[in-house]
């Protein structure tokens, strides 16, 4: 044992003690953290999508407003009521219109709520017609600094340009960069949507379209609903859905947490292929360099073996525990970069039932892989008949990655 500990010793510190493997073994969590931090900063530059409405029904864009205007209220208002429970800064920087409405809020029953909100959008009273002012007039930047996320700060109605051919002034202004798109609203949309045409230079970003569509759709619908004789409670009724709330129930009766393994099997086959595929070559490389006889010379082959793929095993975990540490580092330092869905989940990962039986598979896995590799080491001379023999190899590899998804379904 002593031997294969110095075996384990020497191949250990051989890889670690190298500049190489220490920035092999922090490019992934840097690499890591821009694959999250780049989509965020790029989402956060994107700027307000102009868009203008040229409207042959008469109805729709004004029925549109409105709910894009009662929508927006109810965020606002659900959000003023929990600073306003909290109180502090956070409640002291809104708009006094919006304080004023949102006391008006909290005071009313939850099933009340939903009536304020259609009053306020309709600008009845002082209070109403302040906090419509205010949203008509606010600024993506001002929108941004109360942590507020509303429709206006993502799209923006430009008025169509008054003219004989309103289509070809909006269509130069697409061209000039002026506008983003625009939409045509047929004469009769309850009946059909032929006529109906979404413009733009840009038809891969979809936001835009299906936000404006979703709330054609609504206003469409209640015409229709109210052409076929349907009341409000009958044609609501028609239109609810039947949830079924998901639960799996263990042996302790809790939910399971299928998704967190997802993290540890990716990180398992990384692990697992590249530490395996290390001992590979380095087992050809001692042997074309005759350096392998020199070592049978003072031990036999299996403690060579073994301390080989000992001391290969240990850099491995020293590689996944590295990269582990980074990722639990990032959920504590910046939460709210990762989101609260892939923050729980690293918090459900992070527990030692997980962690430990992710130990127990990468050894079990890297021995059975380590052993297989290392003997297709020994009949080859050099690299390239190496290469040769890997792909047979790899293929129980790359099975698990197929056949997760379906496992985890069944």
């Amino acid at each position: 044992m002593r031997k294969v500990a110095l075996v384990a010793r020497r191949e250990y510190m051989e890889h670690v003690r190298t500049k190489g493997f220490w920035i092999g073994v922090l490019a992934f969590p840097l690499i890591l953290a821009l694959s999250v931090v780049v989509p965020v900063l790029l989402s956060g530059t994107k700027q307000a999508r102009t868009y203008a409405v040229i409207d042959h029904s008469g109805f729709v864009l004004e029925e549109v407003e409105k709910g894009i205007l009662a929508e927006d209220l109810g965020i606002v208002l659900r959000d003023a009521a929990v600073r306003y429970r909290d109180g502090g800064q956070a409640w002291e920087r809104l708009p006094d219109a919006v304080r004023a409405a949102a006391k008006v809020y909290v005071s009313l029953a939850e099933a009340e709520r939903s009536a304020l909100v259609q009053n306020l959008a309709a600008g009845g009273d002082e209070v109403a017609a302040g906090l419509v002012e205010w949203w008509q007039q606010v600024s993506a930047e001002e929108l941004e600094g109360l942590d507020l996320e509303l429709s206006r700060s993502r799209y923006v109605r430009v008025e169509v340009p008054s003219g004989d051919d309103p289509p070809a002034a909006l269509n130069r202004m697409v061209n000039d960069g002026a506008l983003f798109a625009y939409f045509v609203i047929s004469p009769d949309p309850v009946a059909s949507d032929e006529g109906c045409k979404y413009i733009s230079l840009n038809l891969t970003d979809q936001d835009l379209r299906r936000w404006f569509a979703d709330r054609v759709f609504q206003v469409v619908r209640a015409r229709r609903i109210e052409q076929a004789g349907l009341d409000a409670e009958t044609s609501n009724w028609l239109q609810s859905s039947v949830h079924f709330a998901e639960r799996k129930v263990d042996k302790r009766g809790d939910e399971a947490e299928v998704w967190a393994v997802v993290p540890f099997v990716y990180l398992l086959w990384m692990a697992i292929f590249i530490n395996a595929q290390t001992l590979m070559t380095n087992t050809v490389e001692e042997k074309s360099s005759r350096l392998i006889e020199v070592l049978l010379s003072a031990l036999s082959p299996f403690e060579l073996m073994a301390g080989k793929i000992a001391g290969t095993a240990a850099v491995g975990l020293t590689l996944v525990f590295t990269w582990v540490a980074c990722v639990v580092v990032g959920v504590v330092v910046a939460p709210a970069a990762l989101g609260d869905d892939v923050a729980s989940i690293v918090g459900i990962a992070s527990t030692p039932l997980y962690l430990w039986s992710f130990v127990f598979y990468f050894l079990a896995g890297f021995l059975l892989y380590a052993c297989l590799l290392v003997g297709a080491g020994s009949l080859c001379n050099s690299l390239k008949d190496a290469q040769s023999l890997m792909l047979p190899l790899l293929v129980p590899l790359i099975v698990p990655l197929l056949t997760m998804i379906p496992i985890w379904r069944g």
